[in-house]
Parts: C-alpha cells; structure tokens; sequence
C-alpha cells in the first residue's frame, strides 16, 4: 500500500479531517463521526505545557477528588505518559523539590504505570490470565457486549456518577483514577459482567489506555492476585463529588445506596489456580528489558517509530535526526480492536507537529510488509507485539528504552512485592 498523503501541519482541526478521510472506516463510530479529545490534544508542546503547569502541591489529598473538576488534583499527563511524549523519568524529576508528602505519594502512582510495564513486559499477553486466579468475573457474561457500540452497556446515564464519568470517557478519552474504579467496579462487582470487555470498553476510549496498566487495573477491582474486590455505592460519590447526587434524577432511589456484596467475588478470585511462574522468577531479565546500549551499528535508512515512543526525545530519533521516521497504523489490529476516533486523532495530531521539524511518512496496512526492506533504528518498547514484528524486519540499531526502573528477576506477583525485589533500582 503507498503511504498515506501528508499529515496536515500546523492546524489541529485538519488532521481530524486526514485521519476521518484516511483512517476513519476503522474506528469505532466510523468516519462520520471522528472527533479529537475534548481536552487532550496530542503533540509535544501540548505535552511540555501541561507538565509544566502541573504542580504536585496538594496531590495527596486530592488526586481522587471526581467533581467539581477545579477540586481535583490529579495530573491528567496520563495521556502524553502512554505515548512516550513524557518520559516517566521526566516526570519523576519534574515534582523534585515539592511537597514531600505529595511528592511521594505521585511518585508512587509513577512506579505503579512502571510496575505494570514490568509485568507486561515480561508476561506478554499471559497478563491476561496470569493475575485472575479462578476470578468468577474473567469471562464476559453470554449477553455482554461484543461490539464498540455496545461496550457501555452496565453503566447507567440515568445515574449522575454514572453518566459525568461515561460522558468524560466518551468525549475526552481519559478518566481520574478514582472514577476509573467506579466504572470498573459497577461493571464487575455489582452487575456481574466479566472484566475482559469492560477493559475492551475502556481501551476503546482511553488516550493513556494500554494492555499494561489497564488490564491490571481491571483484574485489580476484581480482587485478582487478592482477597477483596473493589466495592462502588454512593458512599464514594458523596465524599468524592460532593453536592453531584443532589441533582441527580434517582437520588431518592439510588441503585449503589447499600454496599456491593464483595465477598463472592474477593474470595474466589483469591484462590490460586496454576500461577505463572515467571510471576516469581525472570530468568531472562535482560531479554524483558531490551537492550541496556544502542544495538546494531549497520546504515539506517528510517527510525521506525511506534505508538509507545512518540515523543521528540525518542531515543532512536535523537541519535538519527538525519533520517527520515516512518510510522504505520496497523490496519489489521485496528480493524480488530475498533478504537476511538479520538486515539487515532491524538497520534496523528502527534506525528503532524513531528512532521514541522523532519520529514515524517505514514502509512497504513500491515507493519511488516510496509517496512519491509528497509533497514531501521528503533527504541525497544515493553510490549509484545514490538517484539513479534521487530524479529521479522531489518532492525539495524535497537536503541534501549528509557526504564524508570531497570527490570529485575525477582518476583511481580503484586507492587509491593516487586518494589521490594527492586531494592536500589527504584530511583532517588
């Protein structure tokens, strides 16, 4: 297939005009009907400029605070963390010098985005099954959703928890983490659907949405690898949103007034099936790492980039900045997953304003046989599927990836237990 007609540079709006034109039969609402984020815009100014402006100051106590949105005091740079634009070594370093309490606590939710990657990493797609342990809630119940249109269907709108947080999903692709539980909890704990398509539902939507930390997220709620399930009523909306419930049209007959019942669902997903054992051991840490030093020393003809590592100080960008990058949006897996206009609006907006400083060549089909023939640089990414068309091109330099913390070999089977196998790995 020939490359795609050049992003639009400079003017947000028309890329969602390329990516409608170009890419839109493969989303989920169809070309009709692509939208950009309502409040994330992809690209590394927009990247540098929200974490400048954030300042951890108070994040401790109010990084799960839902509604008004002026009390929150989350970061909401998930997005622009996802896709490699901000470093999470560059985030570490940005709230140095804050408030302690704060700063710990925020750098505490950074391990936990590195302790997903970590278990994905050297799991692949076992994370899929490897945390459940006979969870009754892993499989999608026969009625569940099997298509984009229907991924919402437990959540309510006549509820108005439910539908400020649908409604925030929907339209601007990201979610505080307090709201990320009530959605996932509702659908899992109290209506009984399996968690495997309310990730789908997510990861439709999500800007940040990845196999890593979503998919833990959702096991998570479910009391996967524990005994205790995560229980959504309206106890956390009074105290999260306060004064929300008020205007709500079923205040006087709220669905989530009594506590979930909890206990079926922590207690069976506590028993321990067949556990992976590499959720104890790595005995190739090197190999879930990828390369500590630039890989490859042969002639590059383009630096392959991949949605994992888009920002402009993407390794194998700085240390080839005479060649051309080249990107593909994998027609294939597109067509599978049906993702959110406003994902693929956000990559491109992304390689547009990359496209203002170097020339930048597009395409869409299959990965391997787009790039076939031509001999890459490339930033190893965490995740399988790098690794799977990685071994079946011509990888000329493999550049290593920026690890907030380097993986080790000892166990992952939770965050506490592989933060203390990291030992002075964590960093300072």
């Amino acid at each position: 297939m020939p490359l795609l007609p050049a992003l639009p540079a400079g003017d947000p709006g028309a890329v969602v005009a390329w990516v409608a034109e170009h890419l839109g039969d493969l989303t989920a609402e169809g070309p009709d009907r692509v939208r950009a984020s309502g409040r994330f815009p992809g690209g590394q100014r927009a990247a540098d400029s929200a974490l400048a402006a954030f300042d951890v100051t108070g994040y401790a106590r109010r990084r799960n605070q839902v509604w008004p949105q002026d009390a929150r005091g989350a970061s909401a740079l998930s997005p622009w963390i996802r896709h490699g634009l901000l470093p999470l070594r560059e985030v570490w370093d940005h709230v140095a010098g804050g408030p302690s309490g704060d700063v710990r606590k925020f750098r505490d939710e950074l391990l936990w985005q590195e302790y997903a990657r970590h278990l994905y990493a050297r799991l692949g797609t076992a994370t899929r099954s490897a945390l459940r342990h006979d969870a009754p809630t892993d499989e999608p119940r026969p009625d569940g959703p099997d298509d984009p249109a229907s991924r919402t269907a437990p959540w309510s709108r006549d509820m108005a928890c439910l539908d400020l947080t649908v409604g925030e999903l929907e339209r601007d692709g990201w979610l505080v983490n307090q709201t990320r539980m009530w959605l996932s909890s509702h659908w899992t704990v109290r209506e009984g659907w399996g968690w495997r398509p309310g990730e789908d539902a997510f990861f439709t939507h999500l800007l940040d949405g990845s196999r890593a930390a979503n998919r833990l997220g959702w096991q998570w709620t479910v009391g996967a690898g524990s005994a205790k399930a995560y229980g959504f009523s309206r106890w956390q909306v009074r105290k999260r949103a306060p004064g929300l419930c008020d205007g709500c049209a079923l205040r006087d007959a709220c669905p989530i007034e009594d506590w979930p019942d909890t206990d079926h669902v922590g207690s069976a997903a506590g028993r321990v099936a067949e556990p992976d054992p590499r959720l104890r051991r790595d005995e190739d840490p090197e190999a879930t790492a990828g390369p500590s030093a630039p890989a490859g020393d042969g002639p590059v003809e383009a630096v392959w980039l991949t949605a994992e590592s888009l920002g402009s100080d993407d390794p194998a960008l700085a240390a080839h900045p005479d060649a051309p990058a080249v990107f593909c949006f994998d027609e294939p897996l597109l067509r599978r997953l049906r993702l959110s206009g406003k994902r693929l609006v956000f990559l491109a907006q992304t390689l547009a304003e990359l496209g203002e400083e170097r020339e930048v060549r597009v395409s869409r089909g299959r990965v391997v046989q787009e790039l076939a023939g031509t001999p890459l640089a490339v930033t190893h990414a965490p995740v399988p599927g790098f690794g799977l068309r990685a071994s079946r091109l011509d990888v000329a330099v493999r550049h290593p990836w920026p690890w907030l913390v380097v993986p080790h070999a000892g166990p992952v089977t939770s965050f506490s237990a592989w933060r203390k196998a990291a030992g002075r790995r964590l960093p300072r």
